[in-house]
């Protein structure tokens, strides 16, 4: 396991703009997960460790893309039919066979290999079969072929779609079902990826109880513990759910300590304000360092970031909305470095604003909407009603996040706005 060193997240600026927080992010982190070997099989959602070089060709050799006939264009004639006796049938699975003679053609099939000298097919709809004795008796008759075709038609080159000893897939990626299949198509029974990112999530507070328990006066069912696991599952790692801890500096302190013994990053939601009853700060500090960056991003502002002994520690705010959006701007990122992940900005899509919006200049903000298309098929974004940081339902009801950059102060209904489905971070 990597270490990292004791302050890499000290900052002692004022409000940090996304990008210098990002910009730290990428100095200071660095993968804390160890390599294994993953079976195909397995490997989907893993990140390569390495990269993965072919050590074959795809195809493996010259076929042909369509049912028809395989010729040589040189002997096509370029302005009338040609009739050419056929000379031997191939199909996928079968071998090339001998060397035809010039002059002939070859029925073939939708990747069958092309016979040596051939470099040419014909679609068999634009064919026409005659009947005869074709080459030496063979019986396969002739085949007229039209004219127009051009050199090289339906055929499929060898190592048309990877070359031996190329690059095909990158150090930091995350398998996705169709890089398995690459990893299939060049014979790989497995690759060599990182271990899963073992994550503690833990939730702070009196004031709440377990989904199913019964409420007592002044409590709240539990919901960021179940969002920030399935959040970090979401990414491959494994969550390990510390449940419920109350405000209570001891208890808060051991269970910090303890799950720093067995996983690679702690996350936290709520108690690390400077109130009374805010003591996971406290217990941080105790056994680590704390430093808190106030992003100038909204909702969501402050976040903890620092380490319990050697592991990093990640404290997000406690309202649901500001929770997630910390999670995506900060925490998300993060996970990518310590897991060895190439770090992917979520792609922005525009589309037009249907609400009139103000905001304070040099803050990032991140409006729950919901999209449409106009009579035109435009894209447009309503604006969810409510938008407090507590509303969790906003973010079952909307689609997405506009995303106002710092320098915009006002925005106009019909405007273009940068607009980020939840797909791109969920």
């Amino acid at each position: 396991m990597a270490q990292l060193s004791d302050d890499c997240f000290a900052f002692g600026g004022p409000l940090m703009t996304l990008e210098a927080a990002r910009d730290l992010l990428a100095e200071r982190l660095t993968a804390v997960t160890g390599v294994e070997r993953a079976a195909l099989g397995d490997a989907l959602g893993r990140v390569l460790a390495e990269d993965v070089v072919s050590p074959v060709s795809v195809p493996p050799h010259d076929n042909s893309a369509v049912d028809g006939y395989a010729v040589r264009f040189g002997d096509l004639s370029p302005d009338g039919d040609t009739v050419l006796p056929i000379a031997g049938r191939i199909a996928a699975g079968d071998g090339a066979g001998a060397v035809d003679p010039e002059g002939t053609a070859v029925r073939i099939f939708t990747g069958a290999p092309m016979p040596a000298g051939f470099d040419t097919v014909m679609m068999q709809e634009d064919c026409r079969e005659e009947p005869g004795p074709g080459v030496l008796g063979s019986g396969l008759g002739s085949v007229l072929i039209r004219p127009g075709i051009k050199r090289g038609a339906n055929l499929r080159k060898a190592g048309e779609d990877v070359g031996a000893g190329s690059v095909i897939l990158t150090a930091g990626r995350r398998l996705r079902p169709q890089d398995v299949g690459l990893l299939a198509a060049v014979g790989s029974t497995g690759a060599a990826v990182r271990a899963p990112l073992r994550v503690a999530v833990i939730s702070t507070g009196n004031e709440l109880a377990e989904p199913g328990s019964p409420l007592a006066p002044g409590a709240i069912y539990d919901a960021n513990r179940f969002i920030l696991s399935a959040l970090v599952r979401n990414m491959g790692a494994r969550v390990t759910d510390f449940g419920i801890l109350r405000d209570n500096p001891v208890e808060l302190r051991s269970a910090l300590e303890n799950a720093a013994k067995s996983h690679d990053l702690i996350v936290t939601t709520g108690g690390v304000s400077t109130g009374e009853e805010d003591h996971v700060k406290g217990a941080v500090e105790a056994s680590g360092g704390l430093h808190f960056w106030r992003l100038a991003i909204k909702p969501g502002r402050p976040v903890a970031l620092g380490q319990v002994r050697s592991v990093p520690f990640v404290g997000l705010p406690g309202n649901p909305v500001a929770a997630m959006v910390t999670f995506f701007c900060i925490a998300r990122p993060l996970i990518q470095r310590l897991s060895g992940e190439a770090v992917t900005e979520p792609a922005l899509f525009q589309v037009r604003a249907d609400f009139d919006y103000k905001k304070k200049e040099g803050r990032r903000e991140f409006v729950r909407v919901c999209l449409a298309r106009d009579a035109g098929g435009v894209p447009v974004a309503t604006k969810f009603p409510r938008d407090g940081a507590g509303i969790l339902s906003s973010m079952v009801g909307s689609d997405g996040l506009v995303v106002l950059s710092e320098d915009i102060t006002r925005l106009e209904r019909g405007s273009m706005v940068a607009y980020m489905p939840f797909s791109e971070v969920l």
